[in-house]
């Protein structure tokens, strides 16, 4: 049975690189029938797309993603900076699809939510933007390296590591960052009075109130589907931080396992028709 969910936000998925953990996002997003679906940026990593690495379970995200907009789902895309190049197109709406670069949600209970990617506070991103995606391609590089050895550590019984999170948790400079990425994306929603800013972008799942002397927002952060596999969930007038748990596969020579037979034909179209632009403009 699938879970109604009246908001859910994800961010920072990454198609088209070798971190991207699409077989478990694809897993969330059949369990869940959303009434309101955000994409909040890089969904699609257009900066470090290859013409060689599309792989299927990557094509499935996108076309469970045209799915929702067949359904009553209602599919919000707001760009970031990995998927800038969707910017131009920004403020279109096609059916049960908007396209756009920020978006206020008004909930049931009166309160505002604004949400964004959050990478207009990144000075790299901003001003040298070559610098940002030499740092995107040494991420993925990271990402990969650590999945090796992950596997190898699986292998002697012992737990898994994340080379990024100690980075993160261990470079001053990172920390510093990321506490002044949320100040300011707080600051920013308490002086225009929004109740909720909710952004994507550093990879750092995060739920939290935030007060000054003009008053108090609460910020949320949609992590990624890179390393914490997590999305925002809103039910009832509250929020929740849903964690996904990894599934280990189980060969059955019996089943064979296909998504393509529920997905129509005319999206399939759209899916490939897409992957094929980004290729040739890679």
């Amino acid at each position: 049975m699938k879970r109604e969910v009246e908001l859910v936000v994800i961010s920072d998925v990454h198609l088209g690189t070798f971190g991207s953990r699409a077989d478990q996002l694809k897993h969330y997003l059949k369990s869940i029938n959303p009434k309101t679906l955000v994409l909040n940026g890089d969904i699609i990593d257009i900066w470090q797309f290859r013409k060689s690495y599309f792989p299927k379970s990557h094509i499935k995200i996108l076309k469970q993603i045209m799915n929702f907009t067949k359904s009553e789902t209602q599919v919000v895309y707001i760009t970031g900076n990995h998927d800038e190049m969707l910017r131009k197109f920004a403020d279109l709406t096609i059916g049960n699809f908007e396209l756009c670069n920020k978006k206020i949600i008004e909930l049931k209970d009166g309160k505002k939510a604004w949400i964004f990617h959050g990478d207009v506070f990144d000075i790299s991103v901003q001003h040298s933007k070559w610098i940002a995606k030499l740092g995107g391609y040494g991420y993925d590089f990271l990402i990969m390296s650590n999945v090796f050895v992950n596997w190898i550590l699986e292998k002697l019984g012992r737990e898994k590591y994340s080379f990024s999170k100690k980075i993160k948790n261990s470079v001053k400079k990172a920390v510093s960052f990321i506490d002044n990425f949320e100040k300011t994306a707080s600051e920013l929603a308490i002086e225009q009075n929004y109740d909720y800013v909710i952004c994507g972008h550093i990879h750092q799942p995060q739920m939290r109130e935030v007060k000054n002397h003009q008053g108090k927002t609460m910020y949320l952060n949609s992590g990624d589907w890179i390393e914490n596999l997590t999305a925002l969930e809103y039910n009832d007038g509250k929020w929740e931080m849903y964690h996904h748990k990894e599934i280990k596969k189980k060969k059955n020579k019996n089943h064979i396992e296909d998504d393509d037979d529920d997905i129509d034909d005319e999206n399939k179209i759209k899916v490939e028709y897409l992957i094929n632009e980004l290729k040739s403009k890679s």
